[in-house]
């Protein structure tokens, strides 16, 4: 294979069409525009969701549901994720951001600890909510368990 060989491959380019060079190109006279209309014109059709002056479908559906602006916004862990730390790990929130135990949260009220996976070993986890089940696993394992507000 040499550099002045190559090429896109089969079908990756089509060739842009020549309009307006005579009839027998299939794309001459109205250069497949067909006659007259709003589609013929310079700058014509319409834009996108007009449906021809009947309500267009984005106002005739009702609006739904509401975002809550002042919902507090926990970064989620669960306990599976903190099944392969060391014992005795203070597991916060500035912990899961700093070892990337989990996306960040930018608006994040705090850490929430919920009880999906198995913990084997002992670990000290502060967080601003725990699930039942996760309470329960942590104290199982042998660790702490601290609410911050």
């Amino acid at each position: 294979m040499r550099i002045d060989t190559l090429q896109p491959a089969e079908g990756a380019r089509t060739p842009a069409r020549r309009l307006g060079r005579g009839i027998g190109s299939g794309l001459g006279k109205t250069s497949g525009k067909g006659h007259k209309g709003q589609w013929a014109r310079s700058g014509g059709g319409v834009r996108p969701g007009f449906e021809g002056g009947q309500m267009p479908m984005h106002r005739r559906v009702p609006k739904r549901g509401f975002h809550n602006k002042w919902a507090k916004r926990y970064t989620i862990i669960n306990l599976s994720q903190l099944s392969g730390l060391k014992e005795g790990t203070v597991v916060d929130f500035e912990y899961v951001c700093a070892n990337s135990l989990t996306k960040e949260v930018k608006d994040s009220a705090g850490l929430k600890v919920l009880g999906n996976g198995e913990l084997k070993v002992a670990l000290t986890v502060k967080a601003c909510k725990f699930s039942e089940s996760a309470k329960a696993a942590i104290v199982k394992a042998g660790g702490k368990v601290e609410t911050i507000e």
